[in-house]
């Protein structure tokens, strides 16, 4: 879409406010509003825009360097569905005021150059990504943290908790722990509300493959979007939780994709799928293991030698690695397998056409930034092509069946959000290639994680604490 097709899009809809939209280094939407009026086709020239203040948003610029410009992507304007007056939302890329540079922290600058990077390798053309984010919907939450306090109080008409409740009647209808996965009606509780979000997706150009019912209590659900290159399916994940969470608002409702919400149940991934593409034709297909080439193997051998540096950004919160632990099909152990979900990088064996080979890497979870995290995976698949990195020998097995000894031998995930900002710091030379990422942006992240999230919660006492040791 050009310019001038973004006001002939706008004047057909009567629209009165163009929404600007941009994405933090930590993932979140942030958006400032314009009477269309004040817009002209100069606003998305390169060096014009509208300024605001780079101090305020998360992990950007100091207050005596707080000036930036945002540039407006006329491609990406849609119309958006959630305002009372007629609104075109539009996203925009960072710059540098001063030097005209695009900056270096804009998460989605960063994917750019990531598919940039891709395509000067010559190794292919395409990077396709698949994410499956997952979610919970929740009646009500409640939370707190001060100097004599501190709780947290999630409810849910599905929850499992909740076969005695008071409700007049009380049809016990309720998701049992663990038992959440593809019930009908009129236990899945939340089939039309699902069925409006993939309808306000579609609205918006999304296509969507399938929602359904996650395994969890409460109210767990996915919803699939088809495959797509790389920057634009981190715009359409931008998309995805906006639409989710302010279609489950209009119903008095709320949506959470905090990895790990709910004790003792599963908690939210996302599993990934990335292909490579060049010409048109995948570069992931062959004669090896699970029916994948080489280059789809070294791609594999490059996402299992980073994870844990990639983890840093694919499962950013402390919460993550709640999530990522036995026994709750998490992905906890760094190998690939083909069906086996307990590896972290699946192949799926659903279909035999060429096309649909895959990598699946299940170890990210929805609360990250999919601009940096696709963007990681990507980097760590060219690495893994360019020095032909073995994958290692499948995990095949039930890891059920398998003996502490046997599973000792296997490379594990991180076990808390300190391991894998200490992998980033060990392991990013990967990242460099090309100056899709730079040092500035790993420093800073780490910096933002350590001092705003990993400080701050030793400092505090766990809710559990009083439990195990009041009476001490």
């Amino acid at each position: 879409m050009t310019p001038e097709e973004f006001f002939k899009l706008a004047k057909k809809h009567k629209v009165t406010m163009v929404d600007l939209k941009f994405t933090d280094l930590l993932g979140t939407w942030q958006h400032c509003t314009y009477p269309i009026e004040t817009w002209d086709k100069g606003t998305f020239a390169d060096g014009a825009g509208v300024g605001f203040d780079g101090s305020s948003i998360r992990g950007w610029q100091a207050i005596n360097q707080s000036d930036m410009l945002a540039i407006p992507d006329a491609s990406t304007g849609k119309i958006d569905p959630f305002f009372a007056e007629p609104t075109i939302s539009v996203i925009a890329n960072i710059v540098d005021p001063e030097t005209l540079k695009d900056y270096s922290r804009d998460p989605r600058h960063i994917a750019r150059k990531a598919q940039a990077y891709l395509k000067k390798s010559g190794i292919a053309d395409t990077c396709n990504v698949g994410p499956e984010p997952e979610f919970f919907i929740f009646d009500e939450v409640r939370f707190e943290q001060n100097q004599h306090r501190g709780f947290y109080e999630i409810d849910s008409i599905e929850g499992a908790w909740n076969t005695a409740r008071h409700e007049e009647p009380n049809l016990g209808y309720k998701v049992s722990y663990k038992g959440g996965y593809f019930p009908v009606s009129p236990t899945d509780t939340f089939h039309d509300l699902r069925s409006e979000m993939v309808l306000e997706m579609m609205k918006l150009g999304i296509v969507v493959e399938a929602h359904h019912h996650e395994v969890a209590t409460a109210g767990q659900c996915e919803i699939d979007m088809q495959f797509a290159p790389l920057l634009q399916m981190a715009d359409q994940f931008m998309w995805y939780k906006y639409i989710i969470k302010n279609v489950a608002a209009r119903h008095g409702k709320t949506v959470t994709f905090m990895p790990k919400p709910i004790f003792q149940d599963n908690g939210s991934g996302m599993h990934t799928h990335m292909s490579l593409w060049k010409g048109g034709k995948t570069l992931m297909a062959g004669k090896g293991y699970a029916g994948l080439s080489d280059t789809a193997l070294y791609a594999i051998g490059g996402i299992l030698k980073h994870a844990k540096a990639i983890l840093a950004f694919a499962a950013p919160t402390a919460n993550s690695y709640r999530r990522l632990v036995p026994g709750y099909e998490a992905p906890v152990n760094l190998a690939m397998s083909k069906r086996n979900r307990s590896a972290s990088v699946r192949i799926p064996m659903y279909s035999e056409s060429p096309k649909a080979k895959r990598l699946e890497f299940r170890c990210p979870d929805p609360s990250c930034n999919g601009y940096l995290t696709f963007s990681a995976m990507l980097m760590a698949m060219i690495d893994g092509i360019k020095n032909k990195t073995k994958p290692g020998t499948p995990l095949d097995r039930d890891i059920y069946h398998m003996s502490k000894e046997e599973l000792d031998k296997t490379n594990k995930t991180p076990g808390t959000l300190d391991e894998a900002l200490a992998a980033l710091g060990e392991d990013h030379a990967f990242l460099l290639q090309g100056g899709v990422f730079t040092e500035d942006v790993i420093s800073t992240w780490i910096e933002y994680k350590i001092e705003n999230e990993i400080q701050p919660l030793r400092l505090r006492p766990h809710p559990h604490e009083f439990a195990l040791y009041y009476d001490c």
